[in-house]
């Protein structure tokens, strides 16, 4: 029977890479390679993008659509290349988004032999965990922008036109997808900080105040400036993922704390 591996040799082999260093021009060969295949695939899927332009503006007109049952409400172009440029921005964001499985894993396959096995662990729990939160969060926001839209749009009294910018309209429509988002992956980043040891529950509870202007400065810039109720609708799901990240680290936290006597003899941290 044979011993088994001391701890530290065990550690060193979880914490070392498993493949061998390559010459800077293989890296730059293969960064190449890799990035001819990424952006293939985002020109595919902005081409895929540019054909589903009329499916994604049927959904963003369906606020106007209930707004101009009401009252005059229309979409308007300012210039006479505004739908086309309209057009190719909606084709780029489609194209990135449908493409990102393929770009991400380029990005991942170029990265991820460079990484120890611990380090790949947490980045590949991380994406695991954090792409599925992310078109969450961004399903999330398509469902929340046609309320925010009639909501805004409503204040105006019943004799006034609602005539809005085409560009600007999409770009608030964009902003609120996105910024929701990113606002579901926020508690994933955190938890991972905390599994590698880098932000203790005990910092993330200290420095909520911190949290909670960051939150708020964020929503205000990815939000339109003037419109304080999309502001609010971003920030308070934030806030809420936040606090969950933090019992999820505190929790992680205390099973460490509970391990630690029994085999280094310490007292485990005190959370009074």
């Amino acid at each position: 029977m044979s011993a088994a591996a001391p701890p530290a040799v065990a550690h060193a082999a979880a914490d070392a890479p498993r493949s061998a260093p390559m010459p800077v021009a293989a890296h730059l060969d293969e960064a190449m390679r890799r990035a001819v295949r990424a952006a293939v695939a985002i020109a595919v899927g902005v081409l895929v993008g540019w054909f589903l332009y009329e499916p994604v503006m049927d959904l963003v007109r369906t606020p106007i659509a209930q707004i101009a049952a009401e009252r005059d409400a229309s979409l308007n172009f300012d210039s006479v290349t505004g739908a086309f440029d309209l057009r190719l921005r909606v084709a780029l964001v489609a194209g990135f988004v449908l493409a990102s499985p393929v770009w991400l894993h380029q990005i991942f396959a170029f990265v991820l032999p460079g990484l120890t096995r611990r380090e790949r662990r947490y980045v590949l729990g991380s994406v695991s965990a954090a792409a599925p939160l992310f078109f969450s969060g961004c399903a999330a926001g398509l469902l929340i922008f046609p309320h925010m839209v009639s909501v805004l749009a409503g204040f105006a009294s019943a004799e006034d036109s609602t005539i809005l910018d085409a560009g600007t309209y999409i770009d608030f429509v964009l902003k609120t997808v996105v910024a929701t988002g990113i606002a579901f992956v926020l508690p994933v980043v955190l938890v991972v900080l905390n599994l590698a040891g880098v932000l203790p529950a005990r910092s993330l509870a200290r420095s909520w105040r911190y949290a909670l202007v960051a939150i708020v400065v964020f929503s205000a810039l990815a939000t339109p400036s003037a419109d304080v109720l999309s502001m609010f609708l971003v920030a308070v799901p934030m806030s809420a993922l936040f606090a969950a990240a933090l019992a999820v680290a505190a929790l992680h936290d205390r099973a460490v704390a509970r391990r630690t006597p029994a085999t280094t003899g310490e007292e485990p941290p005190c959370w009074a």
